[in-house]
C-alpha cells in the first residue's frame, strides 16, 4: 500500500513537472507582445525563444546520461531548481538582453525534466501500464497547448506579463518535495562515477554550434557568410572529436551502441521526421490563413487548436492500444495519418473553406498521438535501468532537432522560392501561394519518408526478445 502511494505521489510531480514545461512556450508566446512593449527589442524577439530551444536541446542528453549514472531523483530535482531559478530571474528582467541570458538558464533546467520526466515514468511502471501512462503524459502537450494562451492572457491582463514566470515558483517547489519525499532508488550502484567530461564539452560545441546556425541563419545572417559557415565547420569538426572520444569513454555521455539498437535508431529517425511536418504545419498554415485568406489572427490560433485536442486523445488511445493491436501497428497507423493530414495540404487552394484546415489539424493531430507515443514504449523496453535515462533523452533530442532542421530547411525553401517569384514578375499573392505550395510539397514528402521509415520499426515482441537475448 506504502508503495502504490508513493508511486502516485511520484507520477502526481512528474505531471505537474511536465506541464510546467510544456505550457512555457505557449504562454510565453501569448505574453511577447507585452513583454516587448515594456523592454523594446522588438528585433530580439525571436531569440527569447530560439535560446531557450538552443539549451534545452543540447542538454538534454546530458542529462539522460547523468541520471543513468547518479539516478533519476538528484538529477531531475537539480533540473528543476535550475528551471526554477530561470523563471524567477526572467521574471525581474528589465531588457530583452537580460531576458534572454535569463532564458537560456530557464533552458539549462527544463533539458533535464522532460526526458527525466518520461524516464521515471518508464521506471515506474512496466508493461500495459507504462503504455498507458506515457500515452497520457504525452497528451498534456496537447492541454498545456490548450491552456497556454488563456493562463498567459490571464496574467497579462489581470496581473503583469512577469507572473508568467513567478508562477513556476511555488509549482516547481511542489514537484521537487513531492520527489524528495517519495522517490526511492534502489538501483544505482555505489562505486565511483566516471563523467565523460570530454564527450560533454565536444558535444556542447558542436550541437550548440549546430543550432546557432540553423537558428540564426538566413534570419540574423546569409546562409553562404562566414559567421554561417564557420559555425557549421565547427559543428562538424567537433561532432568528429565528439565521436572519436564516445568510442574511448569509460563512460561515454551519449553511449553509441544505443544506436545499433534498431528500435532507437529507426525511433529516433521517426521522432526527426515527425517533428519536422509538426514544425512547418504549424508554423506555415497560420501564414496561408491569414495572409492569403485574410482571417484573423484569432481564427488563425483557433486552426490549430483541434490539434491539440486531437493529439492528447490519440495519445492516451495509444497508450491503451499498443499492447493489443502491438506498438509497430499504432506507430505506423499514426503515420498513415500524418501523411494523409500532410496530402491534404496539397488540396489547399486560395477558396478553400475554413474547415479544409480544422480537418487536416485534427488528422495530423491524431497521427502524431498515435507515431509518437509508442516509440517512447519500445525505446525504453530496448534497455535496462543502466541507458534508460540516455536512451529516452536521445528520443527527446532528435525531436528537438528535427523541428530545428525543419524550420531551416523550411524556410530557406520559402524564401528563396518567394524571392525568385517576385523577380519574375508574379504578383504577391500568387508568389506567396506558389511559395507555399512548394512548403507544403516539402512536407508531404517527408512525411512519406517517415512511414516508410515506420514500416521497418521492430515489433515490441522483438524488441523484448533481443533484450532477453542481451
Amino acid at each position: 500500500m506504502e508503495k502504490v502511494t508513493q508511486r502516485k505521489m511520484v507520477t502526481m510531480a512528474m505531471l505537474v513537472s511536465i506541464f510546467l514545461v510544456a505550457i512555457d512556450t505557449t504562454i510565453v508566446t501569448t505574453a511577447m507582445p507585452h513583454i516587448v512593449q515594456q523592454l523594446n527589442g522588438l528585433n530580439l524577439i525571436s531569440w527569447v525563444f530560439a535560446i531557450y530551444l538552443l539549451t534545452t536541446s543540447v542538454t538534454t542528453p546530458i542529462y539522460g546520461k547523468l541520471a543513468d549514472l547518479f539516478g533519476r531523483k538528484p538529477i531531475f530535482i537539480i533540473g528543476v531548481m535550475l528551471f526554477v531559478v530561470g523563471s524567477m530571474i526572467s521574471g525581474t528582467a528589465q531588457t530583452m538582453i537580460q531576458l534572454i541570458i535569463f532564458r537560456a538558464f530557464q533552458g539549462l533546467g527544463a533539458g533535464a525534466v522532460t526526458p527525466l520526466t518520461f524516464t521515471i515514468i518508464g521506471d515506474l511502471y512496466s508493461g500495459e501500464d507504462r503504455a498507458k501512462m506515457q500515452g497520457v503524459f504525452s497528451s498534456i502537450w496537447g492541454i498545456a497547448g490548450l491552456l497556454g494562451p488563456l493562463v498567459g492572457g490571464l496574467f497579462v491582463d489581470q496581473f503583469s506579463w512577469r507572473w508568467i514566470f513567478y508562477i513556476n515558483v511555488p509549482i516547481g517547489i511542489i514537484a521537487i518535495l513531492l520527489v524528495h519525499s517519495f522517490l526511492h532508488e534502489t538501483q544505482v550502484k555505489k562505486e565511483k562515477k566516471k563523467i565523460d567530461y570530454w564527450g560533454t564539452i565536444h558535444f556542447t560545441l558542436s550541437m550548440g554550434s549546430l543550432l546557432f546556425a540553423l537558428i540564426s541563419g538566413g534570419e540574423f545572417y546569409p546562409w553562404n557568410s562566414a559567421v554561417i559557415l564557420s559555425l557549421f565547420t565547427t559543428a562538424f569538426i567537433f561532432l568528429i572529436l565528439f565521436l572519436y572520444v564516445e568510442t574511448k569513454a569509460a563512460e561515454p555521455m551519449l553511449p553509441l551502441s544505443l544506436f545499433k539498437i534498431p528500435v532507437i535508431a529507426i525511433s529516433n529517425i521517426v521522432g526527426f521526421l515527425a517533428s519536422s511536418v509538426l514544425i512547418g504545419v504549424d508554423v506555415y498554415l497560420p501564414i496561408w490563413i491569414q495572409t492569403l485568406l485574410g482571417y484573423s489572427a484569432t481564427s488563425s490560433g483557433l486552426t490549430l487548436m483541434p490539434m491539440s485536442f486531437a493529439w492528447p486523445l490519440a495519445a492516451t488511445l495509444a497508450g491503451r492500444f499498443m499492447y493489443k493491436i502491438g506498438s509497430k501497428a499504432t506507430a505506423v497507423f499514426g503515420a498513415v495519418l500524418i501523411t494523409a493530414g500532410s496530402g491534404w495540404l496539397l488540396l489547399v487552394h486560395l477558396s478553400s473553406p475554413y474547415w479544409y484546415f480544422v480537418g487536416l489539424m485534427i488528422v495530423i493531430g491524431f497521427g502524431m498521438g498515435f507515431s509518437l507515443t509508442p516509440l517512447t514504449v519500445l525505446i525504453q523496453s530496448a534497455v535496462g535501468w543502466s541507458l534508460r535515462g540516455a536512451a529516452t533523452a536521445s528520443n527527446t533530442f532528435f525531436r528537438s532537432l528535427g523541428q530545428t532542421v525543419g524550420i531551416a530547411v523550411l524556410g530557406t525553401a520559402f524564401n528563396s522560392s518567394l524571392s525568385t517569384s517576385i523577380q519574375h514578375g508574379v504578383e504577391m499573392q500568387n508568389a506567396m501561394a506558389q511559395s507555399m505550395h512548394l512548403i507544403f510539397i516539402l512536407i508531404v514528402a517527408i512525411s512519406i519518408v517517415n512511414l516508410m521509415i515506420s514500416f521497418i520499426l521492430p515489433s515490441h515482441r522483438e524488441v523484448m526478445a533481443q533484450q532477453k537475448s542481451d
